[in-house]
Formats: C-alpha cells, sequence, structure tokens
C-alpha cells in the first residue's frame, strides 16, 4: 500500500532528452540534478522533487531560496502575526488568551446568523457558545505545546539549532515581540525549516 506519491525519474528525464541512466540520477541524487537542470524544467516537474526531498535540502539551490525570498517579500496574508500565529503557536512565546478570534467569530455567527439572531436567548447562545470555542482553541495550542516540548526532550544534540532560542517578552514591547515572530517564520520558511501545521 502506497503512502503518498511516488517520484518517478523518467518524467524529468524524458522532458529534457536524457536517458533513463542519465548521471546525476534525479532519484539517487536529486540536490545534483536540480542543480544542473532547475531552470530547464516546468513547475509542474519540479513539484516532484518534493517527494523525496526536503524543503530544507532545497535550501542549498540559489534560485529556490530566491523564489522563497520574493514570496516573503510580497507580504502574503498566510505569514502575517494573526494568521502564522494560529498556524504555528508552539514558536509563538507571547502570554495573551488564546481562541479570542475565533470566540468572537462564534458568538458573531450565533447572534446574526442562528435563527436569524430572531430570538432573545441568542445573545446568551452565542456569548456560550464563543468560550466554548475560545476554550477549544486554548485547550488545542497547549496540546501542541506539550507534544513539541515532549518532541525536543528525545532530539539529538546535533540537530538543535541556536536560531530557536525563545524569544523573552520581558525586554521587547508587544510590536516588537509581533515584529520578531513574523521574521522568524519568514527566514523558516526561506531555509525550509519551518516545520507544517498541526
Amino acid at each position: 500500500m502506497s503512502s503518498g506519491p511516488v517520484f518517478n525519474k523518467s518524467l524529468s528525464l524524458s522532458y529534457l532528452g536524457l536517458p533513463n541512466d542519465y548521471t546525476p540520477s534525479p532519484e539517487t541524487e536529486p540536490i545534483t540534478f536540480l542543480t544542473k537542470h532547475l531552470t530547464q524544467l516546468p513547475p509542474h516537474l519540479l513539484l516532484h522533487f518534493s517527494y523525496i526531498t526536503s524543503a530544507k535540502e532545497r535550501t542549498v539551490l540559489p534560485a529556490i531560496r530566491n523564489r522563497r525570498l520574493r514570496y516573503v517579500n510580497g507580504n502574503p496574508p498566510d505569514l502575517r502575526f494573526e494568521v502564522a500565529r494560529s498556524e504555528w503557536p508552539t514558536l509563538w512565546q507571547g502570554r495573551e488568551r488564546w481562541g479570542l478570534r475565533e470566540g468572537a467569530e462564534e458568538k458573531a455567527w450565533a447572534e446574526s446568523d442562528f435563527l436569524g439572531g430572531s430570538t432573545k436567548h441568542v445573545g446568551k447562545l452565542g456569548g456560550l457558545l464563543g468560550e466554548y470555542e475560545e476554550e477549544r482553541e486554548a485547550e488545542r495550542i497547549r496540546m501542541l505545546r506539550r507534544e513539541r516540548a515532549a518532541a525536543q526532550r528525545f532530539i539529538p544534540e546535533e540537530d538543535e539549532s541556536s536560531d530557536e532560542e525563545p524569544t523573552i517578552m520581558d525586554e521587547e514591547s508587544s510590536e516588537e515581540a509581533k515584529a520578531s515572530f513574523e521574521r522568524s517564520i519568514r527566514e523558516r520558511l526561506i531555509y525550509g525549516s519551518l516545520e507544517a501545521s498541526c
């Protein structure tokens, strides 16, 4: 049973008009192969290399780092503070309550869309649902942080990097902390060390 997409070296080789025994092989030496042929391959074939290489491994290719840098410099919404904090909560060291936005959205939905907001009890229901949603989100964040802390205990020392030092909130303002967090997310994306969200 296959667990995911399978890399097929013949797709890239046939596109480039290269024999199956070409070296460096895209299957066994993908980074070396990409170093030579990255600019010659279309995006739909380049996507296949993500099946056999990690984002961090592909970072050695300047064209890929530059593409990521252009993306980050475009200030995409998914890397802005509010979205990034929800997407990668274990990287944010802030102390504010979690789930406030989600709770407010749930309350607004109950007050405006649930039964058309027509009964006098909807307001109370909206507040209750908002509190429940806020607590669910806060619990999800606590669980993710516990899982990450447990996983970090088993990482060998040589895999630890100095760029993951905890942010000291007392020394910087809230706005500086948010800017620092966004910068950290963007740097991790560029260098291929941004973990997939849970």
